[in-house]
Order: C-alpha cells, then structure tokens, then sequence
C-alpha cells in the first residue's frame, strides 16, 4: 500500500513541479520573449545573459517535461535547483525571505523540491524506473 501511495504521490509532486517550471521557461519564449528575458537577465546582472536567457528558458521548459515525464531526474533534478540558486543570487536574495515582498521563499522551494524529485528514484510511475526494470530483466535473466 505504501509503494503504491508513494509513486502516486511522487507522480503528483514531479507533475506540478514540472508545470510550474514549464510555465516559467514558456514565458520566457512567450511572454517576455528571448530579448525581454536577456535585457531583464543584464538589468539585474546576469553574466552572459544572452547566452543564459535562451539557456535557461530551454532549461525550464524541458527540464519541467522531465519531470513530469520522470525522465532523467538526477540531471534536471540538479540543474533546475542551480537556475534557482541561481535565481536567489540574481534576482531573490536581496529581497529576504518572503515571497510577497520578491523574496527567495517560493524559489528555494522550488529548489529543494527539484532535488528531492531528482534524487528520488522517481516512482513505478516514472520513464526513469521503466527504463530501470527494462535494463534490469534481460540481466536477470541472463544469469
């Protein structure tokens, strides 16, 4: 019954992280466009912000698709919590804690969730664990 709630729940938590990650890259593409991205990455002083607007919209939007996919997550688990560090060392920091005065509370969460679903074997429900028992049958019966 756990394992079951487990993958569930893991499942819950990839899908609404990935989404939120996904929205934010789109916009970037979207919204605010590549250009709007790059001249708000150099107002707040982003090194090489045109070459880390486009990387990091690429990086939100498939790295969002990743997990909610379950697909690769140590990789996206990791990069996805540096653009966060990232994002409270550029944008966040300054700002203190709370979200509602810009602080660095939601990214830190997103941060840390990042890590936990990257390092979290995904679940029964994840391309990583499929891919893992797919491996792993023709090796155990080999032997």
């Amino acid at each position: 019954m756990m394992d079951q709630a487990r993958s569930v729940t893991l499942l819950l938590g990839r899908v609404a992280i990935g989404v939120i990650f996904f929205v934010h890259g789109w916009m970037k593409f979207t919204t605010m466009g590549i250009s709007g991205t790059t001249s708000m990455f150099e107002s707040i002083g982003v090194p090489l912000a045109g070459i880390a607007a486009p990387a990091v919209a690429v990086l939100e939007v498939v790295g969002g698709v990743a997990l909610i996919l379950g697909a690769a997550l140590p990789i996206f688990g990791t990069l996805l919590a540096l653009n966060m560090i990232g994002a409270i060392v550029f944008v966040h920091g300054s700002a203190g804690f709370a979200v509602d005065k810009g602080g660095y509370e939601f990214v830190l969460a997103l941060a840390a969730a990042s890590l936990v679903i990257g390092f979290s074997n995904g679940g029964a429900l994840a391309v990583d664990s499929l891919w893992r028992r797919r491996t792993a049958a023709p090796a155990a019966h080999a032997s």
